[in-house]
């Protein structure tokens, strides 16, 4: 080999490896933004989903401009002025560094505050965020003319900057936030900020000494513009939009129907991104087909069984039927996105257009489909969507006979299930079921129509869908911006032997209460709450000493705890979900605030921050009860909550926590905190010693300042209440440092 062609060989390794080292350091530092900024936020603004549906705007919108930013720059300027206009807006940058809040913010407490987190946004991180944003396209753009022998099909570099992402994504919750606390995460960012700039600075130079393509070029990459026709663009609007929106579709219907299972959104959002290292890579001409072959096959079991029935299996299989399905349908439609990519000279139109499709989905998931569904519908509609947008295949006699008959029936049959009464349909229920796997068959031979294949599969799903609703006794449901909640009617068999029916509040799949409808059960408190229970005997062991006590209780649930009252006691109720507040106020639902807290006092909002306002050593008993559900409110937990809690109760107070979870240890969490700031605490695991109805096994823990406070727990003989286990195994919880990943059972 000669010292030509050897030299040609290292230049052009090392072209590769300092554009896919930008774009992997440029991804990795926007995945790794998003959750450290969230948790600087958290303390000030609360956990309301309206902060991270802000949140997420800001960042989708920025990505956008910083699309359209390289976008106009590569198409409107030579490749000398692109590079100084870069160069100043870089430098411009440097001004929000280090990461920190704007001095002296505070959020507005009287107005809403979204207007005031989007300008700290802008202020905070919005210059890094907008040069991280315009990284990936500009960059490619510029490998395109850098005189490298790929450089007519840069699109490969696309798996390298989503490789970062992934990374980044799988990092955070398992590797910097368990050992890196947000101060330190702020200053490792600025130097990871500072060496993307000097990548971009090697990459800028690499193009700048490139004479091989000419300035000509770039006139005729304008010029060329225009020759995009508008169904083109459409399509590939369609094909980034539907997997957006379906990634965030089966992110809500994971924790609504499935599991409440903490960090579980990691895998949808790990599939997507994998699915673009997949098909921007080298092997896509040989995968795509493949999958477009088999996404019919194994979407099969999906449709047939994923939506009828999943009390029948375990929730990891349930879950595997859909991550299947769904990493079908994106690798099928990203894959489509990847074949149908277009010359470099479109190469910002294409990401400009990917980029809209990914805010027009987030916006669609956020805003749109709370208003629009009572559940998580949004995420089936996007299925068919992406059946629909499967490339056409050899069409067959059976699939067009198929599509003209069948599918029209089907979906005719969907609308009576769904608007018909349900006795009149529950006797035909396992008929129906039988008929739908049958159909489910049929579709395979569809496989090659993309629309009678989406069509079938649509009427299938959603009839499945009014099939499982009629077996559920759903009296109610809603959807709010904090998830699906519904009133289901149950049966329990009472002491006589005779069936009682009884109310049942629902979170997604989490259990908030409970309560019996006859008229001398019906002021029984349930579930958590029994008088059997430890806040049962919390309340009988100070019965005597309690009768004017100030109680503030964080989380309202079916307000079964409402029902501890006494006359003479004033109640706060604190919640953060209006429609909660409005379900449990409502006596067609539950009965427990009518009857037991006519007086109490309603707060609605985030607690940490209601609390705050409130005044100094106020109550004398403060109970917690939020961390039942998968999405943990890490800010009511730390060391700094604590010591607001305790500095609104008064020196006699009691805080009690309810820790029932189904996957996280938070007793660790509480254990170690009050062994830092030096506080009593008393924890019981209670299990019922007999078959009670609706009185259920639950964790609680009790804290005071004084241990002579909580004595007369300690000594009783209504539970067993006993010291706090130590841990060592972790630091204290603060707003600065949470692990999520520690507490796993």
């Amino acid at each position: 080999m000669s010292h030509h062609s050897q030299d040609t060989t290292d230049r052009n390794l090392s072209l590769i490896f300092l554009f896919a080292a930008t774009l992997f350091t440029s991804a990795s530092l926007m995945f790794v933004l998003q959750p450290l900024f969230g948790k600087i936020l958290l303390p000030l603004l609360g956990g309301s989903p309206a902060v991270w549906n802000t949140c997420m705007v800001f960042y989708q919108s920025v990505l956008f401009l910083g699309y359209l930013y390289a976008h106009y720059l590569s198409t409107r300027y030579s490749r000398h002025r692109q590079i100084l206009i870069h160069t100043v807006v870089i430098l411009i940058s440097f001004l929000a560094l280090p990461l920190a809040l704007p001095e002296n913010t505070v959020p507005p407490t009287e107005s809403n505050p979204t207007f005031w987190l989007l300008w700290t946004l802008f202020l905070a991180i919005g210059l890094p965020f907008f040069v991280v944003s315009t990284t990936a396209p500009l960059i490619q753009k510029w490998f395109a003319h850098a005189g490298h022998h790929t450089s007519h099909d840069p699109y490969y570099l696309y798996a390298a900057s989503n490789t970062g992402s992934l990374i980044a994504l799988l990092s955070y919750p398992f590797l910097l936030e368990p050992n890196i606390g947000l101060a330190n995460q702020k200053s490792y960012w600025g130097v990871g900020y500072l060496l993307l700039c000097l990548l971009i600075a090697g990459c800028a130079f690499a193009l700048w000494k490139n004479r091989q393509a000419t300035e000509h070029q770039d006139d005729i990459d304008a010029a060329d513009e225009n020759n995009l026709s508008l169904a083109t663009k459409l399509h590939w609007l369609a094909l980034a939009f539907v997997p957006s929106s379906l990634l965030l579709g089966l992110t809500n219907f994971i924790s609504t129907d499935i599991a409440s299972v903490p960090l579980l959104w990691i895998i949808p959002l790990t599939l997507y991104l994998l699915s673009f290292v997949i098909v921007f890579s080298k092997w896509n001409d040989k995968i795509h087909p493949l999958m477009v072959k088999l996404q019919p096959l194994f979407l099969l079991p999906f449709i047939a069984y994923a939506f009828i029935n999943p009390a029948d299996l375990p929730y990891w299989a349930y879950l595997i039927l859909h991550l299947t399905a769904f990493f079908f349908a994106v690798m099928v439609c990203h894959g489509e996105l990847a074949k149908l990519r277009p010359h470099t000279r479109h190469l910002t139109t294409f990401y400009l257009i990917m980029s809209f499709a990914g805010m027009l989905g987030g916006m669609f998931n956020t805003f749109v489909a709370p208003f629009v569904f009572n559940a998580v519908y949004e995420y089936p509609i996007m299925i068919v969507a992406a059946l629909l947008l499967r490339p056409g295949l050899k069409p067959s006699l059976n699939a067009g006979l198929a599509l003209q008959v069948i599918a029209p029936a089907l979906l005719v049959i969907a609308g009576l299930v769904l608007h018909a009464a349900v006795d009149d349909l529950l006797q035909y229920f396992d008929a129906i079921v039988i008929g739908l796997i049958g159909l489910t068959l049929l579709t395979y031979l569809l496989r090659t129509r993309p629309v009678g294949f989406a069509l079938m599969t649509g009427a299938i799903i959603f009839l499945a869908l009014g099939v499982h609703g009629l077996s559920s006794h759903t009296l109610y449901q809603e959807r709010s911006f904090f998830g699906v909640l519904a009133v289901r009617d149950a049966v329990l068999t009472d002491e006589q032997g005779k069936p009682e029916h009884y109310h049942e509040l629902f979170h997604g799949t989490t259990k908030h209460g409970a309560q019996r409808l006859a008229a001398n059960l019906s002021q029984i408190p349930l579930t958590y709450y029994s008088r059997p229970g430890p806040m049962g005997q919390l309340f009988k062991e100070y019965d005597n000493s309690d009768q004017s006590w100030n109680i503030g209780v964080v989380g309202l649930g079916a307000g079964a705890l409402a029902c501890y009252a006494k006359d003479q006691q004033n109640w706060t109720l604190y919640e953060i979900d209006p429609l909660v507040v409005d379900i449990a106020g409502n006596p067609a639902y539950f009965t427990y605030l009518s009857q037991c807290a006519r007086n109490a006092v309603m707060r609605v909002g985030d607690a940490r921050l209601s609390l705050e306002k409130e005044p100094d050593q106020h109550f004398d008993l403060l109970i917690m009860d939020a961390f039942s559900s998968d999405s943990v409110p890490t800010h009511l937990l730390t060391k700094e909550a604590l010591e607001l809690y305790f500095k609104k109760l008064k020196p006699g107070g009691i805080l009690a926590f309810h820790m029932t979870n189904r996957h996280l240890s938070l007793k660790k969490v509480l254990s170690i905190n009050a062994e830092a700031l030096h506080l009593a605490a008393l924890i019981q695991e209670f299990k019922p010693q007999q078959d009670i109805p609706l009185v259920v096994a639950t964790d609680w823990v009790v804290m005071a300042k004084q241990a002579e406070t909580l004595e007369p727990l300690r000594l009783s003989r209504l539970g067993n209440w006993q010291k706090m286990p130590l841990y060592f195994d972790m630091k204290p919880w603060t707003d600065d440092f949470t692990n999520i990943v520690s507490i796993w059972k």
